[in-house]
């Protein structure tokens, strides 16, 4: 995206209590290598909602839905036409066909995917190239939350029955109010 002459305002979800500062301090590190804008939002204690009070097989897909609503109203503060992610089709979970489908019906704007048709040694090479790879290595943390067996091909009518466990709305204000921007 920054090829194609796009700004870029990359915006964290911590999973902090759930997890330490290692996957923010990563994310930094390759925001300020790219030159990017960096913001921070301590998401845990949505994710744990979601855990809580949803079937825990679309968690993956709650989580998305919910992180693309967040960076929609921040987009949109900071004057954003898109939103943009790392995403590419064919990983397990919340990255096949059917699921994100199910999670861009979250929002109205435009979700844009570069990588989408990357398979993962492109991605890792890609990485290598720009310099970014030895940075990212280390553990998943994304997924601590996350149940054994993720639902891979969700309807979105189940989605919309799971959220109504939630209040989606005040739960996207609490999380939009941690947003903070880290100097790099």
């Amino acid at each position: 995206m920054t090829r194609q002459g796009c700004a870029i305002d990359a915006l964290h979800f911590s999973l902090q209590p759930f997890t330490d500062a290692t996957a923010e301090e990563k994310s930094s590190a390759i925001a300020h290598m790219m030159g990017w804008k960096f913001f921070v939002c301590r998401s845990g204690e949505m994710m744990e909602n979601i855990v809580k009070r949803c079937a825990h097989r679309y968690y993956f897909v709650l989580s998305k839905r919910f992180m693309l609503r967040v960076a929609e109203a921040f987009a949109r503060k900071y004057g954003c036409d898109c939103l943009v992610t790392g995403e590419n089709l064919g990983q397990v979970s919340s990255q096949t066909l059917e699921n994100l489908f199910v999670i861009d019906c979250a929002v109205s704007m435009p979700v844009l995917r570069p990588l989408i048709g990357y398979d993962k040694l492109e991605i890792v090479n890609s990485a290598k190239a720009r310099g970014t790879y030895e940075i990212s290595c280390g553990p998943e943390v994304c997924d601590v939350l996350g149940p054994r067996h993720p639902a891979v091909a969700s309807r979105l009518s189940a989605i919309l029955h799971e959220e109504s466990n939630l209040d989606t709305g005040q739960l996207v204000e609490s999380a939009l109010v941690t947003v903070r921007q880290v100097n790099l």
